[in-house]
């Protein structure tokens, strides 16, 4: 996957803890969040699987989706990452 702008949400388990970020490079922010390389958060509670995300044409759109997402009930986000990955498989495998 080339650069590009995308929301995303990692989750500690299934129906665990759920992170939402943005970035323009997926597959290394992912990784950073794997491997413990992003201080805060993620680390902390150990929010590294990738459920769901969605890429955008540029990074103000990604920024306002995701600050949208930030703002809704925990309900809507579980029924965002159902839709697409109901067995709240690891997306990051068929990344790479």
């Amino acid at each position: 996957m080339d650069r590009q702008p995308c929301v995303y949400i990692l989750a500690s388990k299934r129906n665990g803890t759920l992170y939402t970020g943005v970035t323009s490079d997926l597959i290394k922010r992912v990784w950073q969040h794997k491997n413990n390389e992003v201080a805060g958060f993620t680390r902390k509670y150990a929010v590294h699987q990738l459920v769901w995300y969605e890429l955008h044409e540029n990074m103000a759109s990604a920024i306002s989706r995701e600050k949208a997402i930030k703002e809704w009930r925990r309900a809507w986000k579980l029924r965002l990452i159902e839709e697409g990955n109901p067995e709240w498989c690891d997306l990051y495998e068929g990344l790479v």
